[in-house]
């Protein structure tokens, strides 16, 4: 019994420790011990409650570091609104809004405002998300997003490991009730290593602290909040007791007595000119600050004031955001990457002599497209004008041309993509011809690393592959196992640090999945029977046949149509490769002159009946040299390799016009509708457009055929009433032999 007693003991002095230690590191900047004495108790701590779950605190510091993942976000409601505050971004309408305050003010008839009796509070605008923390009797019970002003989400989860934000007030006698509004953010170095790390892992980019924190923040694992280091600021009210403050510096120096930051720049003015001053002094020094600011916020300092103002339908009067312009500068351009993004896209990035912009020194900027390049006239040894988006993400303005060297080489866009050497494609296509139109060059290899986690999750998708159980989720789940054990993305995705790599880096190791069956079993949510369904789903789809490997590789211009029609027109893949250009685009051959189709096919005659390839003389030929390229032959190689069938299951040898209409569904109109138990939706409409049909997805007047399964629908009473053929699961069997 003593035992029990010592620990419950231990572990509540444990809490008042941490607690101190952690107001002690993050919010007055004196540690009182080391981070390896600090870790030591903490997991001491952690061990301690897990043998007393009776003794739960959900303020205890252990959840500092992130607890379960929660269901689902629920929306709560604001007792006192979160209102959206006025911009401005020039000093003549600051000035103009002050003069309107104190008329205001003045005409309240009761002469309590004089001019000079009026204070104001000057306050750095950070660049973050607006949070709500509500605490009673001291102890944080929510935490919400601002919503729509009046509502928002609940999340007290993520803000908990927040280490900036107090779970307990510092008080003896703290207030019943106190809503502290606020900046929640990603501290600037948390930013960078943050893109950095998904740069390492071909995920898209955070535009700006402020997405990532607000996609932080609405994350269902805490752990993803925790290892972010998010850090609060205070900057405003919502529900207090009576008497708390008289006005926002008493309220902010409350704030602060009891454990919640606020910023250290905070000022009164007194007058327009002090208001100015504080606005540009602020401006000197804000980039040298460790988070994301984009202005000043003014404010009247006393609530009775504010009270008194009150507001419009957007926002208060009381208050006003100055916003800063964005800084500009010169420096010179030394060389320019070549960068891939997910979607293929090939991106240019300036490679710059350091400079210093907006508290940090830039080495690197965006040039946006290859269009632009021209458009601009930017050259390798030119100076050049760069500023940030968004205070954070820099990018090259212009050409100062008065200083261009004799030397200035002009920038040579990649003809191969520079991660995988595959080919790419202009866009637009007349861009070839006149650059400045140039919007965009892509890599068209889907097997670029650059790309592969989209590529897999169309490979696998319905309509291509439809391997059942191999979503999003699960493709990305399997693809982190090869992360470090500690990394946030593989906390987030329920990865336990012990399951092993699992390779999904090629639409080939799908088909290998079966060699790591336990490991998938030790994957979050992933049961022995969902593992064995997808592993069922992924030897079926082996025989999926050519054409849905060719819509699922994700080829430029080859959609599931076209994939169809060069199935029907080759019997397998070898065929297809073994095909000169033209064969691909048989229609546009008759349309060139005799000479062209002279060079192109060995003759000046037009092609009989050409078939339909869906393919054109812009785009057969990108197609062609895609399936040509390296990346492609090894593609079809390892999928052979695997088991996988590259045979068409829709070849139909081209004869002439009449072969078509000879099929037994030949203009017929077929629209399939409820679950056909053994029977693969896709399936059946392929095996439908092989007899001839036109697959459609609603029924119409031009409605030949409707196939029931169960569970049909209100297409079933329509095609009654439009007197619809109807066939059931047996007359399906019987009219086409599935």
């Amino acid at each position: 019994m003593s035992g029990t007693h010592d620990e419950k003991a231990r572990i509540l002095e444990l809490r008042r420790l941490l607690d101190r230690a952690n107001d002690a590191y993050y919010i007055e900047n004196d540690p009182i011990m080391s981070d390896e004495e600090f870790d030591r108790l903490l997991k001491e701590l952690q061990e301690l409650e897990a043998r007393h779950p009776e003794l739960d605190d959900p303020n205890s510091p252990t959840r500092r570091v992130g607890g379960r993942p929660i269901e689902g976000f629920r929306t709560v409601e604001h007792r006192v609104p979160m209102l959206s505050i006025d911009n401005t971004y020039n000093e003549h309408d600051l000035c103009e809004w002050y003069e309107r305050v104190l008329r205001l003010l003045g005409e309240d008839g009761e002469g309590l405002f004089a001019r000079d009796t009026i204070d104001f509070c000057a306050d750095p605008k950070i660049d973050g998300v607006a949070v709500s923390l509500r605490y009673e009797k001291g102890e944080l019970v929510l935490a919400s997003t601002r919503g729509d002003g009046r509502r928002g989400d609940d999340i007290t989860h993520n803000v908990r490991t927040i280490r900036t934000v107090p779970l307990h007030l510092h008080s003896d006698t703290p207030p019943n009730v106190l809503e502290v509004r606020g900046e929640a953010f990603i501290p600037n170095d948390e930013f960078i290593k943050l893109n950095e790390q998904r740069a390492a892992r071909g995920l898209e980019l955070f535009m700006n602290p402020r997405n990532a924190c607000a996609g932080t923040l609405k994350s269902l694992d805490p752990r993803v909040a925790a290892r972010r280091h998010l850090g609060f600021l205070a900057h405003g009210y919502g529900e207090m007791d009576e008497g708390f403050a008289g006005g926002h510096m008493e309220f902010i120096a409350r704030c602060r007595s009891l454990g919640i930051p606020a910023s250290e720049h905070l000022t009164r003015c007194t007058n327009i000119d002090e208001i100015l001053r504080a606005v540009h002094e602020f401006d000197r020094i804000r980039h040298t600050l460790p988070y994301a600011t984009d202005g000043m916020v003014v404010r009247v300092d006393s609530f009775d004031a504010q009270r008194r103002l009150g507001t419009t339908s957007k926002a208060p009067r009381w208050i006003i955001a100055y916003k800063y312009p964005a800084e500009q500068k010169r420096t010179k351009l030394l060389a320019v990457d070549h960068q891939v993004g997910k979607t293929g896209r090939i991106t240019p990035r300036a490679v710059m002599e350091p400079v210093l912009l907006s508290g940090t020194i830039v080495r690197h900027a965006t040039l946006h497209n290859y269009g632009q390049i021209v458009k601009k006239d930017i050259r390798i040894g030119d100076t050049i004008e760069v500023t940030k988006a968004g205070e954070i993400i820099p990018y090259v303005l212009g050409v100062v041309f008065e200083l261009r060297p004799k030397n200035a080489r002009r920038i040579r866009p990649p003809d191969r993509c520079p991660v995988c050497a595959g080919p790419i494609e202009i866009d637009p296509p007349e861009a070839v011809d006149h650059p400045e139109l140039e919007t965009a060059r892509l890599c068209i290899n889907p097997e670029c690393p650059a790309q592969v986690r989209e590529k897999l999750i169309w490979f696998a998708g319905r309509g291509q592959m439809d391997i059942e159980g191999l979503g999003e989720r699960t493709i990305d789940q399997i693809r982190a196992t090869a992360l470090d054990p500690d990394d946030a993305l593989r906390i987030e995705l329920g990865v336990p640090p012990e399951v092993p790599t699992i390779p999904l880096e090629h639409f080939a190791d799908i088909f290998t999945l079966h060699r790591y069956r336990d490991a998938l079993l030790m994957l979050d949510r992933m049961g022995e029977k969902k593992v064995d369904n997808l592993l069922q789903g992924i030897e079926a789809a082996k025989g999926r046949g050519m054409a849905r490997v060719l819509a699922g590789m994700g080829i430029r211009h080859v959609g599931s149509a076209t994939a169809r029609q060069l199935a029907r027109l080759f019997p397998d893949i070898d065929a297809l490769l073994a095909a000169p250009l033209w064969m691909l685009m048989p229609k546009a051959v008759n349309q060139m002159s005799r000479e062209k189709r002279r060079e192109l096919t060995g003759s000046e005659d037009p092609i009989p009946d050409p078939p339909e390839t869906g393919l054109g003389a812009l785009t057969a030929p990108i197609v062609y040299a895609y399936l040509h390229s390296k990346p492609a032959q090894d593609t079809f190689r390892r999928l052979k390799k695997v088991g996988v069938s590259l045979a068409s299951r829709d070849f139909r040898p081209h004869t002439s016009r009449d072969s078509k209409d000879s099929l037994p569904l030949a203009g017929k109109t077929v629209v399939v509708t409820g679950a056909i138990e053994g029977y693969d939706r896709e399936e059946i409409r392929e095996a439908l457009e092989r007899l001839g049909a036109h697959a459609s997805t609603s029924v119409s007047r031009k409605t030949d055929i409707l196939i029931v399964g169960e569970n049909p629908g209100s297409k079933l009473a329509k095609a009654r009433e439009l007197g619809v053929e109807i066939w059931d699961r047996q007359r399906l069997k019987q009219e086409t032999g599935l």
